[in-house]
């Protein structure tokens, strides 16, 4: 692992993004945020999976006025996603948003982007200069070529200025592509050029489990070389899904704040029940959890007592049964039928010990 780059710290609402400050999760509403109802259930469901600050689309009025009721139904920070309307942005922040997610030269004329920095730097709210491959500036696209990584540096660089000579500088920025190569390449790139913190993702990385993949190689890699202080995972899932693979890429890392830690081995001729089910109940109810606390399920006999010795719980199988193990002393032995529910009571206990 690469040291963090050194950044500018900046706060959306209470959450410090840079600077050396923990690597925040964001995720994004996938309701119609006019719905008040809807959008503020799902940010309820958000916070709870383990969501720090949480996006809204922004597309008209009708949303705009939408976002003061859902601010204060909100105990995450809130970033309203503007395009094109700078009424919306001015808006969004007279709604009591925590940041704003634009291109400042996509909203207007140079008064207009000024009325927006200037509102936003009186409230002292952030701006994210958000670049993907897919939306370039026509010239620029002209100039590289096509949407390379250099013209996604090079349209950053661009809408940063803007709001550099406002005499702005509560930015954080993003260089998404659909692929990792260019997304990578991008934020090294950018990295040489400005010392404002970035948010980092893979975007339209696709559905649950081919998108997870492919964030997790992309954002395993920037998080390796420092390049991430905000992460953000899209899959074409329910944003919950996209929390929850967020949190195991930094878990994987040892980058996340402590919380559960499920472990279990992927069987194999030698594992004697059927282990799949009793590894999934035990996971759901593991990772529900805030306690920092491993839980593992081991399959046989060959690597699971150790294993299931070096977690805080966990079961080892055997044949039609398995044992159980708390701080490397057995417990006791269970049927195969009564595993799961046996260790799940054992790991909600231990949860609850303050002892722990």
């Amino acid at each position: 692992m690469f040291p963090r780059r050194t950044t500018r710290q900046i706060r959306i609402g209470g959450v410090a993004v840079g600077g050396g400050a923990p690597i925040s999760i964001q995720a994004m509403t996938k309701t119609d945020t006019r719905d008040v109802r809807a959008t503020a259930a799902q940010i309820r469901r958000l916070e709870r999976a383990g969501a720090e600050i949480v996006r809204l689309a922004v597309p008209d009025r009708a949303a705009a006025a939408a976002l003061r009721e859902i601010k204060r139904r909100a105990r995450v920070p809130l970033v309203a996603d503007i395009h094109f309307d700078h009424r919306l942005a001015l808006a969004a922040l007279d709604a009591g948003v925590d940041g704003l997610r634009l291109n400042p030269g996509n909203i207007g004329s140079a008064a207009k982007v000024r009325e927006v920095a200037r509102a936003a730097g009186e409230k002292g709210v952030p701006i994210r200069i958000g670049v993907n491959s897919g939306s370039l500036e026509k010239d620029v696209l002209a100039r590289a070529g096509g949407p390379t990584a250099g013209a996604m540096v090079e349209s950053a660089l661009r809408h940063i200025r803007i709001l550099e000579d406002l005499d702005f500088r509560l930015i954080k920025v993003s260089l998404k592509a659909s692929d990792v190569p260019r997304t990578l390449e991008a934020y090294r790139s950018l990295a040489a050029e400005v010392d404002y913190p970035f948010h980092a993702g893979i975007t339209e990385a696709g559905r649950l489990l081919a998108g997870s993949v492919k964030s997790s190689a992309g954002l395993a890699l920037l998080l390796a070389e420092g390049l991430a202080d905000t992460v953000r995972v899209s899959l074409t899932a329910p944003p919950e899904r996209e929390v929850f693979v967020a949190r195991q890429i930094l878990q994987a890392l040892g980058l996340g704040r402590p919380g559960p830690v499920f472990v279990s081995c992927p069987t194999c001729g030698r594992c004697e029940v059927d282990l799949m089910p009793v590894a999934a109940k035990v996971e759901k109810a593991v990772l529900a959890l805030d306690a920092p606390i491993t839980v593992a399920v081991m399959g046989c006999t060959v690597n699971g007592p150790g294993e299931a010795k070096e977690a805080d719980i966990g079961l080892a199988c055997g044949r039609g049964s398995g044992v159980i193990f708390k701080k490397g002393r057995v417990l006791r032995k269970v049927a195969a039928s009564r595993m799961a529910d046996e260790l799940i009571a054992e790991v909600l206990n231990l949860a609850s010990d303050p002892r722990r």
